[in-house]
């Protein structure tokens, strides 16, 4: 296709309202249409396409997001890296809510996801060993450490199906497993991108502690009005982490 971008994005409405001479496209993929159309345009000499994985009106539920095909886009506008922000609980006392988490591994707890492009007759076996970019990791993270915003450096992601939230007994059993965050749309959106050799960091807001800490009576389950009150406390702060990423890249 005649268009093209250096860098897409993930994530919620607004993450583009910086951007100039935007145009929005309408992409077919071999895997349906992406979640909405793909807004094109230039910051700081970058092209960036930026894709709500929600669609616009945040309509499609993250079981139903067709990350196949919103990956695939990416692949034919030809982008050399994808940053994905998203926001997630806490399952470890360390990550409070506002802190921001560049995750390394994941752990997947969804099901009935699409999540390969190799269904035959071309079949490979992907190592997703270390799953996110390590250079793109290290980048973030400096540059969340220069705005001045609590980062951690490492997490563990566990991805949930959705839409609900979790039980206490899920989360208990989410922490001894590993689990530092949790979040409902890190797979396979990261896998597919891996897959599709697209280099991949994720920026995760913490933005609740999940169902509640074990032997924390003072904090009480998530609500969406809890998760909705601090991101949208936070959106700035986001946002001015990506745009200095996309200079730096």
């Amino acid at each position: 296709m005649d268009l093209k971008a250096d860098i897409g994005i993930f994530g919620g409405s607004g993450f583009y309202e910086f951007l100039d001479n935007i145009r929005e496209v309408e992409i077919d993929t071999p895997y349906g249409k992406p979640s909405d159309k793909i807004s094109i345009g230039d910051y700081k000499g970058k092209k960036v396409a930026f894709l709500p994985r929600h669609g616009k009106e945040h309509s499609i539920p993250p079981h139903k997001i067709p990350y196949k095909a919103n990956i695939y886009a990416m692949k034919e506008l030809e982008v050399k890296t994808i940053i994905s922000p998203c926001s997630c609980g806490s399952l470890n006392p360390k990550y409070e809510p506002g802190d921001f988490v560049v995750t390394d591994q994941f752990i997947d707890r969804t099901k009935g996801r699409e999540d390969t492009y190799f269904e035959g007759p071309n079949v490979e076996h992907i190592s997703s060993a270390q799953p996110y970019d390590e250079k793109l990791r290290k980048l973030t993270i400096n540059t969340i450490k220069e705005i001045g915003i609590t980062v951690h450096e490492t997490g563990t992601v566990v991805v949930i199906n959705g839409p609900r939230f979790s039980t206490k007994a899920e989360s208990n059993w989410f922490r001894q497993i590993g689990g530092d965050i949790i979040n409902m749309t890190q797979y396979p959106e990261c896998y597919l991108a891996l897959e599709l050799k697209i280099p991949f960091v994720n920026i995760a807001l913490v933005t609740d502690y999940d169902s509640g800490l074990e032997g924390r009576n003072d904090i009480k389950p998530v609500t969406m009005e809890d998760v909705l009150e601090v991101f949208n406390e936070n959106v700035k702060n986001v946002k001015k982490v990506i745009y200095k990423i996309i200079e730096k890249i």
